[in-house]
């Protein structure tokens, strides 16, 4: 169970390595030997900000850094590189590769080690904290001397972290504003971490038990975006293999008063997050495991007539396949990430749910990042990668001028990229790059470049990046304004939210997918696991009002294309069809569309004049 001690970690800042830390000094942490190019990221960014934490030489920082955005550019696992061949494959300096090395084999690196060794475990924890970085923790740390989460929230509710030089109020209620948010989302996992969880211990379960019945129910059957609990059935006429081998687990905290001979219970001990295994018979398995997937509005709803709820139909007759509990009950087969309980019943009973968008209907890839923004690989490499993946097309979306913290592009490198895009359209064809932007949406809703620049893209993303601190009010008329504006095509990432990492600004969502079907603008369900945005809930009325959704993987490397995946299962959460889905057109149909809404823009004076004009 080595994966599990990295793959637990909540959200808070540098992935799996804060989760696994030991709780005493002086001890080395262990690392799964199977480690992704992501983790590795994570272990030198930490590095870098431990050395800025301790007021290190900053040229060294920044090597750190400089480490972790050569390994971000890598298309390879690093892991399966040959260790002696590092610095010729990774284009790392020798000095780094064997860092890179001794972390892949030990689990960690002297400089690394140090660092850790030298620091309380709660300063690192407190890195980790939305908003504020090593300096200012440095800072809480060493004038303060706090060296927990706990004792921050103390001093922070008894004012003492206002009075900081280079704090001040405003600060201090971030600080307890985020703590508030960590508590909250203590011992959840994001689905990707989750869904791996639950794998490798269904793996491990299949093994111990010879069987084949063994399977991920609740959360992640019904793939919800942050896992409270990973649940697992698994038939077995002898309930004790399951106990000993779920006890004696790596990475797992058994809770006895929890359990019982027939449930496992505890928790994965470097998240937290909450484990129970229905261990039933095997006559049993295909009924458990239904009634442990939906939740109880699905399985309670009143379905008239003898057969009473699902719940009552399941637990009254033995069922070889769920399709069957449904026939019997008179509806329509719902998949199990549908089973909520939010009127997919009814819908069921009349036969109407939809045939669900599939990964297999994706023909192009919308909203990427490349090296010439804040992106790991070049123009080329984005769209060599995803043509190779019998793509259609790639939509880029690079940032814009505003956005001086990714290397937004100016209209000269605008320019640059859309004479390089047209080269290569001519070298890559039929495969087509669409000239697109991520286009800031300001404070008072407009766009940051002239009519002039805006005119020149096929298609525009216009998203909100800064000044996220709103209200409802602010926050709606500004997306509204972005909205009403003709060059807009898609609004990204409606309410800017980090899953478990940070709250998303409110917005009334009726109003704004009403000004979206007004306006003819697509809505992105950005599909980083991280943000999952537009949420799935709203889906039914995006698609009810006329809305089209783009699944848009916001990819900075190719191996974000990979996080198409968790878009369409959002999708399919809210009921998305492949008629619905903006990026199941083809690369004509995606091209004429473009063509057609350009052609049809006439922008009112109002948008004609830009904080960049």
């Amino acid at each position: 169970m080595a994966t599990a001690l990295f793959i637990g970690f909540r959200g808070l800042a540098f992935g799996f390595w804060l989760a696994q830390q030991p709780k005493t000094r002086n001890q080395k942490s262990k690392i799964s030997h199977q480690v992704d190019n992501r983790a590795l990221i994570r272990a030198f960014r930490l590095t870098a900000s431990l050395m800025e934490l301790h007021d290190e030489n900053p040229f060294k920082t920044r090597a750190y850094e400089g480490t972790a955005a050569v390994l971000e550019r890598l298309e390879s696992p690093v892991a399966d590189m040959d260790r002696t061949g590092l610095p010729d494959r990774t284009g790392l300096s020798k000095t780094a590769a064997a860092k890179v090395a001794e972390l892949l084999d030990t689990g960690t690196f002297p400089e690394m080690q140090k660092l850790l060794d030298s620091t309380p475990p709660g300063v690192v924890e407190m890195l980790g904290i939305k908003g504020i970085g090593p300096k200012k923790i440095r800072a809480l740390w060493r004038e303060l001397g706090l060296e927990s989460i706990e004792q921050l929230r103390e001093a922070a509710e008894n004012d003492e972290v206002s009075k900081l030089k280079g704090f001040g109020k405003k600060t201090q209620d971030m600080i307890l504003a985020a703590l508030e948010f960590n508590q909250e989302n203590r011992g959840k996992l994001l689905y990707p971490q989750a869904e791996t969880l639950a794998e490798e211990l269904a793996k491990h379960l299949r093994d111990a038990l010879k069987t084949d019945q063994v399977a991920v129910a609740g959360e992640v059957r019904r793939r919800l975006e942050v896992v409270e609990t990973v649940l697992l059935v698994a038939a077995t006429a002898q309930p004790w293999q399951a106990h000993a081998l779920l006890s004696t687990l790596d990475g797992l905290t058994p809770e006895p008063a929890r359990s019982g001979p027939f449930a496992w219970r505890g928790t994965a001990t470097a998240s937290g997050v909450k484990l129970a295994v229905h261990i039933v018979r095997k006559e049993d398995f295909v009924n458990q495991l239904f009634l442990l997937t939906g939740t109880e509005a699905h399985l309670s709803e009143p379905l008239g007539g003898p057969v009473g709820s699902l719940r009552q139909l399941a637990q009254r007759e033995r069922f070889y396949q769920e399709q069957a509990i449904y026939q019997t009950a008179g509806l329509q087969y719902v998949e199990p990430e549908l089973r909520e309980g939010q009127g997919e019943i009814a819908l069921a009973k009349e036969q109407k749910l939809p045939a669900l968008i599939e990964e297999s209907d994706l023909r192009g890839s919308l909203h990427n990042h490349s090296t010439y923004s804040d992106g790991a690989h070049t123009l080329r490499q984005m769209a060599e990668f995803l043509r190779a993946k019998g793509y259609e097309y790639l939509g880029i979306c690079d940032h814009s001028q505003a956005a001086h913290y990714a290397n937004g592009l100016s209209p000269e490198r605008v320019r640059q990229q859309q004479r390089e895009i047209d080269q290569l359209n001519q070298e890559l064809a039929p495969f087509r790059i669409f000239k697109g932007i991520e286009s800031d949406i300001l404070s008072d809703g407009g766009l940051d470049y002239a009519p002039t620049v805006l005119e020149t893209f096929d298609f525009i993303v216009a998203s909100v990046h800064s000044n996220l601190r709103m209200d409802e009010r602010k926050a709606t008329e500004r997306l509204l304004r972005a909205i009403a504006n003709p060059y807009t095509t898609m609004l990204g990432h409606p309410t800017g939210r980090l899953l478990l990492r940070r709250e998303g600004y409110p917005i009334n969502h009726k109003a704004v997918i009403d000004a979206c079907a007004k306006h003819n603008v697509i809505i992105e369900i950005n599909s980083n696991p991280w943000r999952l945005d537009l949420d799935w809930r709203w889906v039914r009325y995006a698609l009810d009002q006329g809305v089209r959704l783009s699944l848009n993987p916001d990819a900075h490397h190719t191996d974000g294309y990979a996080d198409m995946r968790y878009g369409v299962m959002m999708g399919r959460k809210g009921g998305l069809t492949k008629g619905m889905t903006f990026n199941a057109l083809s690369a004509d149909e995606m091209a004429a569309y473009f063509a057609e809404r350009k052609a049809g823009i006439k922008p009112a004076e109002e948008f004609k004049a830009t904080l960049f004009s």
